[in-house]
């Protein structure tokens, strides 16, 4: 696992992302960090992070986790993460790679459901138990038949049936950090950020009251509308 790709699209003396660098991988028998992150850049999407090799594999879900069985979460892999990266809360600045708010959604351990992690991946069926906050049991990551030059980075998120498995939306449900227990756009608040932007997208996650009170003061008013004459 490298961080060349990581490390290339960021301005570290600019955006507050750590720069990191690889970690000793660990033992089998090893508890390794999972985390997901909720990021509003472009779009809305949450970033599924697993420990592996010293690195966080990472993919971006666009409509976040399911736990519900028959709801199949497109993801897609991206560039791995540094393993400080799981603990990262906080603001990217307009124009950086990513720009945008960052909250830590659900983070914990995970452990694998096959022997031969490395070879699962390869297949493209990779099988796993999560032990977070928020999500809980057996899940899957399953590559797809994409499209086009990243075709080989598009996966589908599953949940397995089993004791956690539900109909409960849960990123509607517990849109708050795990860490510091604010929405997107608290987070985007106090970082200087874009606050209406951390809440598009995110219904639950709306500016507080006296933002949104300064947005809609300075909305533009709409002339009232002129009676219609009634017809003699």
């Amino acid at each position: 696992m490298t961080l060349k790709e990581y490390q290339k699209k960021r301005r570290f003396g600019i955006t507050p992302e750590p720069a990191g660098k690889s970690a000793p991988a660990k033992k089998q028998s090893s508890p390794r960090l999972y985390v997901i992150q909720k990021h509003r850049a472009t779009s809305l999407h949450y970033d599924f992070r697993l420990e592996w090799n010293g690195t966080l594999l990472s993919w971006a879900v666009p409509k976040g986790p399911s736990l519900d069985p028959s709801v199949k979460r497109l993801a897609m892999q991206v560039e791995d993460h540094p393993v400080e990266y799981a603990s990262f809360e906080g603001t990217i600045p307009e124009g950086e790679y990513g720009g945008g708010t960052v909250m830590v959604w659900d983070q914990g351990t995970w452990t694998p459901e096959q022997d031969d992690v490395a070879a699962a991946l390869q297949r493209g069926d990779f099988k796993f138990s999560l032990q977070g906050k928020k999500l809980q049991g057996s899940w899957v990551l399953v590559r797809t038949r994409g499209y086009g030059s990243r075709a080989d980075k598009s996966w589908l998120l599953i949940k397995h049936r089993d004791a956690y498995a539900s109909t409960k939306d849960i990123a509607a449900e517990e849109p708050r950090s795990i860490v510091s227990k604010r929405l997107l756009a608290e987070i985007a608040q106090e970082g200087g950020g874009d606050v209406e932007k951390a809440a598009t997208g995110d219904p639950m996650s709306q500016p507080p009251a006296s933002k949104r009170s300064k947005v809609a003061a300075a909305a533009p008013k709409k002339p009232p509308k002129k009676p219609r004459k009634r017809s003699s």
